[in-house]
């Protein structure tokens, strides 16, 4: 059984580069266009791991994290931070990885598999 990642960005285009590039190395995704959302879909779905945008529209990354964190079910998920906003590993300072846009496919890749398989 394929692994699943919730990807978690504003901009359509990054969901759905981030979708096919991680579908195409044998993930399954499901996305989010911001932290509200992707609370309700992270519940429902159980991700393996999450990718997490952090200047977003009504909820922002931080925010999301920080709810996540306090789920029981949800709060060791490995999270990789994708952002275009400076000085990023600093916003979250648990997530296993901060990349910021734009990054090098092959490093995402490689952090996910370090993480999940």
């Amino acid at each position: 059984m394929s692994k699943k990642i919730l990807i978690i960005d504003d901009d359509q285009e990054i969901r759905s580069y981030l979708s096919e590039l991680l579908g195409d190395n044998g993930y399954e995704t499901v996305t989010a266009n911001d932290g509200a959302e992707a609370v309700e879909i992270a519940k429902a779905e159980k991700p393996d791991l999450i990718t997490l945008d952090l200047e977003m529209p009504n909820e922002w990354g931080p925010r999301f994290y920080r709810k996540i964190s306090q789920d029981d079910a949800l709060k060791r998920t490995p999270v990789v931070v994708i952002s275009g906003l400076n000085a990023i590993k600093y916003a979250i300072p648990k997530a296993i990885a901060s990349l910021t846009k734009p990054f090098e496919p092959a490093q995402l890749l490689k952090i996910v598999k370090d993480a999940i398989g």
